[in-house]
């Protein structure tokens, strides 16, 4: 008797946890919503109807009807038919996912632009600097240019003096020179006529 007991027992474990494997997690599909029968067919009644998206346990299916027997997120068990049951995951469980990761790559997007208009900023700042610093470095350019030219046509103004001066010193020396001249000769032609004759001595010879 007790060994009958003891295998009733195994076999109702056994049967609990083959239930307790068989059962899965599924989704309805996203694009509709289903009625929900107390049996595999549409001939039992509807007990209600479950949303798309909704997370619902399978428990087990009926190839024959092409019903599956869920459980769903209201702790409702019904049948609904299989192609109305899907692997993937419900929008509704995805969406809060999606908006987050949304967020996320807007916040990311916009740390990018916020980063990249810092750097535009201080690109162009610095363009403006060099700018400003190529203006600047023109303007002394054609200053130092003008002034360049400025002392060029000084330096030939003064050139042209000093040769003038030299060709007046010349003609000074050459003047002076020729006074001299001229002044020593006339000085020899009039000298000797200013100076008194000597008498010849009468020696006495007659």
């Amino acid at each position: 008797m007790k060994q009958l007991i003891r295998l009733v027992f195994a076999a109702i474990t056994v049967l609990m946890t083959a239930q307790v494997h068989a059962q899965q997690v599924r989704y309805i599909s996203d694009d509709l919503f289903t009625y929900m029968h107390r049996g595999p067919s549409t001939q039992f009644k509807i007990m209600g109807s479950v949303d798309a998206g909704t997370k619902v346990t399978l428990l087990e299916v009926n190839k024959e009807s092409g019903f599956a027997k869920v459980v769903d997120d209201r702790g409702r068990t019904g049948w609904v038919k299989s192609d109305f049951i899907s692997n993937q995951v419900g929008l509704k469980e995805r969406l809060p996912k999606l908006e987050k990761e949304l967020t996320e790559v807007k916040k990311a997007l916009a740390n990018a632009k916020q980063s990249s208009d810092e750097r535009n900023a201080t690109l162009q700042s610095s363009l403006e600097n060099r700018t400003e610093q190529i203006t600047d470095l023109e303007e002394r350019n054609i200053k130092l240019n003008d002034q360049l030219s400025t002392s060029q046509s000084e330096i030939r103004e003064l050139r042209a003096k000093l040769d003038t001066q030299a060709d007046d010193l010349l003609m000074r020396w050459f003047t002076y020179g020729g006074m001299v001249a001229g002044g020593g000769l006339l000085f020899g032609l009039v000298l000797p006529h200013l100076i008194p004759r000597r008498k010849k001595r009468n020696n006495g010879w007659a």
